[in-house]
């Protein structure tokens, strides 16, 4: 790509994760430039539109007037997951870079078809499992490919909340739209970076049991605030509010317990990495502890590292490789093996029983 050559966007979806990471992202890289805010509700388009100073973008309502534009390149995929499957495909096919918000699809079926697409077209597809781009995740890896840790035996996985059920009775409790609930919202980052960390190890077997209990009845759910809210009472909830599995692979065996709401008084989000020589503990949404032997007994040692915005670093990297249709390490060939062993979670909750993969 040439220094001063421009790679110009259309995102489509403007709603939370659009104005929360895309857009800002994309107006912080002087190599790109959007073209097309795209919604099905006019307002919001507009609204993204006016608000982006950078250039002439046009608010559409028709994300296929954007990829029959030749001068778009790429497109980011804001929109709500039962969209995933036909915009990417619909891009890849329009000759377009996509990258696409986690999860990659409602179901492993539809993200097959997206791989698909991919490697049928020679465009790249990429998902929002951002943690791939996350500093911290990164030196992780480091460490357990070093060998500190020796051999990681079990991985335990916890991504549970107080009350943080998002949108009651919208999009993300509607299991036709969304596909799943706190298992695809939240549990797709956590088991990412399990994954990722360990370097992708084949999933052999996998084990599950999810519960759609605590707002079951909508008006009797208790809360104090609500992302993606506010409660929409004659909408659907029929998702998943805690999860619980149990999974081998040919390396780690890992476990998980995930709630967007539970009747214990504390958030637990955490990832621990043990092995026979040290162990990690990885807040998510903060630093983490290297926990090894000294002097006879466990002490906990501080890891220093650089640290980055990382939805800025993923949409750095995809600008980057939009012209070279090199493979980040989000790409679907990567981010579709957490997409299968969910779909094996939720499968094993339904038949009762644990699923084979390997």
């Amino acid at each position: 790509m040439l220094e001063n050559e421009k790679i110009y966007i259309a995102v489509i979806g403007c709603g939370t994760i659009a104005n929360a990471a895309h857009i800002p992202s994309y107006k912080n890289n002087a190599k790109a430039e959007i073209l097309y805010f795209c919604d099905i509700i006019p307002e919001r388009a507009q609204k993204a539109a006016k608000e982006y100073t950078q250039g002439g973008a046009k608010a559409i309502t028709d994300y296929r007037e954007a990829l029959g534009d030749p001068k778009v390149d790429a497109v980011s995929i804001c929109a709500p997951n039962n969209t995933h499957a036909q915009i990417s495909i619909d891009a890849l096919n329009a000759g377009k870079q996509v990258l696409c918000e986690k999860p990659s699809a409602r179901t492993y079926e539809e993200a097959k078809k997206m791989q698909e697409a991919q490697k049928k077209t020679g465009n790249m597809l990429s998902i929002g499992v951002v943690n791939r781009f996350n500093s911290k995740v990164r030196k992780i890896r480091e460490i357990i490919d070093s060998g500190e840790l020796g051999e990681i035996y079990h991985v335990y996985v916890s991504f549970r909340a107080e009350r943080s059920i998002p949108g009651l009775g919208g999009a993300f409790t509607t299991k036709e739209i969304a596909g799943g609930g706190v298992l695809i919202d939240w549990g797709v980052h956590y088991l990412d970076i399990v994954m990722y960390c360990l370097n992708d190890p084949e999933v052999k077997t996998v084990s599950g049991k999810n519960f759609c209990k605590l707002a079951k009845n909508m008006r009797e759910y208790q809360y104090t605030d609500m992302w993606a809210g506010p409660p929409d009472y004659n909408g659907v909830y029929d998702v998943d509010d805690f999860v619980t599995g149990f999974i081998r692979t040919s390396g780690s065996t890992i476990t998980l317990n995930g709630a967007w709401a539970q009747n214990i008084g504390v958030s637990e989000t955490y990832i621990d990495f043990i092995g026979t020589k040290s162990g990690i503990r990885l807040d998510y949404w903060g630093d983490f502890d290297l926990y090894k032997i000294k002097d006879g007994k466990l002490e906990s040692v501080e890891v220093s590292y650089e640290k980055w915005d990382f939805f800025q670093k993923e949409i750095d990297s995809f600008v980057d490789t939009v012209k070279t249709k090199e493979k980040l390490p989000s790409n679907i060939d990567a981010a579709i093996i957490t997409t299968r062993m969910m779909q094996a979670l939720y499968d094993s909750s339904e038949q009762d029983r644990e699923i084979v993969l390997s």
